[in-house]
């Protein structure tokens, strides 16, 4: 194994690592790195500085593995990355034979989890449709669309366009591009200054 490096993590700033510290530094750990981050935030800047230390073959110890935060996501990380796992407190040690099955375990957890999470959206969409919603994007509005594409043709830039008709200016250029159509035709000055004062955009 290559060198341990420690993390510590404390959910308020009222709290200290140095006993977390003290026994990781007990346990080999040449360096530790300390967060004060609740649990329910992503954000572990001394995590992410202790992983872009780390190299493969070493191994990153916590006190106990509720320290790490996103556990799944953090395992799989270390195992592709090629760094052990230490927990003091439950005694894991993947560095081992019997560690190693730890890593699968988690694996098959975050697989099961991922499944877990797929059917529930197909649940989800299949009761929404069975009341009658469609989940996912409105569908286009055909008419609309049409309109836009005439605006345009006659001389309307694509944003003002979108902008007259409600429509998104990036769904407008789009489907100008599709369409083949030049976007500023002669005289679309004089048209886009006419439906602005049409629209009660501009002062007359």
């Amino acid at each position: 194994m290559g060198a341990i490096l420690g993390y510590a993590r404390v959910s308020t700033s009222d709290q200290d690592v140095a006993g977390q510290t003290m026994r990781l530094t007990g346990a080999g750990a040449i360096k530790v790195f300390g967060d004060v981050r609740s649990g329910r935030t992503m954000e572990r800047p001394a995590l992410v500085a202790l992983l872009a230390y780390a190299r493969e073959g070493d191994a990153l110890a916590v006190v106990r593995l509720d320290r790490l935060g996103q556990l799944l996501t953090t395992v799989a990380m270390l195992k592709e990355r090629g760094i052990a796992l230490l927990s003091l407190e439950e005694r894991i040690d993947t560095s081992s034979a019997a560690g190693e099955l730890v890593f699968h375990v988690f694996g098959a957890i975050a697989h099961f989890e991922r499944r877990l999470i797929a059917e529930r959206t197909k649940d989800g969409i299949a009761a929404a449709r069975a009341k009658g919603k469609h989940p996912g994007r409105r569908p286009l509005d055909a008419d609309k669309i049409a309109d836009a594409l005439s605006l345009v043709k006659a001389g309307l830039s694509p944003t003002a366009a979108a902008k007259q008709l409600g429509l998104g200016r990036s769904t407008v250029y789009r489907e100008v591009n599709r369409a083949g159509i030049e976007r500023y035709p002669a005289g679309a000055g004089s048209l886009e200054t006419a439906v602005g004062f049409a629209s009660g955009e501009l002062d007359a």
